[in-house]
């Protein structure tokens, strides 16, 4: 006599379920769930980043054009520091309207008698010299006075440039000097020591003679960013200076660019620069 299956009550059966270890669904039973809707991200961007995108300045900057009235935000005045712009919003600078560019890094072997200033009553501007290959409004990093020569970085990346040209930014920058006469040992010694000038003491960090047979010829290390600083410190111990040339910043080279030529930076070289990873 065959024993009948017995009958399985459905209460037991949810209790079952419920207890299991593992809590597995059985073939046609889905565990529920929960729909959980998506938080309302806030996609606005501060003010100043965006100012400072466009490549105009840096935020610090930005902040400073704020405060003092000269941006406008869908044709208003914008004073309040933090303020956000969203999608669709019209910035302006003077009345001119700005927009975020493509970041744009280029190296200059400045030629002598270019200025750095970016105004157009200068026709020797060093902007010139790159107008018909870059389409995006770059802006020299640091200043060069118009007789010195050699490396000159340009840019819109405005974070960039303020962390390059702080005056906390003790990286190294060599040039090379020719004098109108032979330096002394004692001299090249106080260049060492320190310099007084009227914004405060000035040094190298290091002094060579670049041509052992021409010693008018020197180079010299410094690791400040104050302005016109080789040539005042020269010309502070009364040596007149024919020719002044910036060989190294920020880690680049002038190798294989000839006077008066430039190039987009490498990726590797962009890449340095944001990480600081150079002396």
């Amino acid at each position: 006599m065959k024993r009948r299956a017995p009958k399985i009550n459905s209460s037991n059966s949810n209790r079952n379920y419920k207890s299991n270890r593992n809590n597995k669904p059985t073939s046609n039973q889905k565990p529920k769930t929960e729909r959980i809707k998506p938080l309302k991200k806030d996609v606005g961007e501060r003010l100043n980043k965006y100012i400072a995108q466009s490549g105009i300045c840096s935020r610090r900057e930005a902040d400073k054009y704020i405060e003092s009235g000269l941006i406008s935000v869908n044709g208003k005045i914008v004073t309040a520091l933090g303020t956000k712009i969203y999608p669709g919003d019209k910035v302006a600078f003077n009345d001119t309207k700005i927009s975020p560019e493509r970041k744009t890094y280029i190296l200059l072997n400045k030629p002598k008698d270019y200025v750095t200033t970016t105004s157009e009553k200068y026709q020797k501007n060093v902007i010139e010299l790159i107008r018909n290959g870059c389409k995006e409004r770059v802006y020299p990093v640091g200043e060069m006075d118009k007789h010195s020569t050699g490396l000159l970085l340009l840019t819109n990346d405005g974070e960039l440039k303020e962390r390059l040209t702080h005056p906390q930014s003790n990286k190294k920058k060599i040039y090379q000097v020719n004098l109108h006469k032979v330096p002394t040992q004692a001299d090249l010694e106080k260049l060492l020591i320190g310099i007084s000038l009227e914004d405060g003491v000035a040094k190298a960090t290091e002094v060579t003679y670049c041509n052992p047979e021409d010693k008018t010829e020197i180079g010299i290390e410094i690791n400040s960013n104050k302005n016109k600083l080789v040539r005042r410190m020269f010309e502070s111990l009364g040596y007149k200076i024919k020719k002044l040339d910036r060989v190294y910043f920020a880690g680049l080279t002038k190798k294989n660019l000839p006077r008066g030529k430039w190039r987009f930076l490498h990726e590797k070289e962009i890449v340095m620069l944001k990480r600081g990873a150079y002396k």
